[in-house]
């Protein structure tokens, strides 16, 4: 699990500004397409203890998800994207199309990725 939760700490950090990514997107571009829950998961227990944009890790639906603890709250993450010029409805909701983090082909191949996969992985995110 230590080298799964440093790639999703690796993928998360290279989220640019003004740009979201999706938890099933970090499990797709880590190589395991099914893990999105265990993302969450991990952001989940690196809440308060790790400088990482959590706020542009949203959910496949353009919703910010999050339930919110003592650090981290949806309307935080409401206002950490709007100061990046992310527009959040006030029903927390966003167009996820229009902010969707699209790494380069090179960089996905940075991420170890075989060039099949990355055929796949762009077919399903590079519209």
């Amino acid at each position: 699990m230590p080298q799964f939760k440093d790639s999703v700490i690796n993928i998360i950090r290279q989220v640019p500004y003004g740009t979201v990514i999706s938890y099933g997107q970090v499990a797709v571009y880590i190589g395991i397409p099914r893990a999105a829950r265990q993302v969450g998961w991990i952001l989940n227990q690196l809440e308060g203890k790790l400088d990482l944009p959590w706020w542009r890790v949203v959910n496949n639906a353009g919703k910010i998800s999050i339930k919110g603890c003592e650090f981290n709250t949806p309307l935080l993450m409401k206002q950490l994207l709007e100061k990046e010029n992310v527009i959040v409805s006030d029903d927390y909701t966003f167009d996820i199309e229009k902010y969707r983090f699209r790494p380069s082909i090179n960089q996905l191949k940075t991420w170890q990725l075989g060039d099949e996969y990355i055929q796949t992985v762009c077919s399903k995110y590079y519209i």
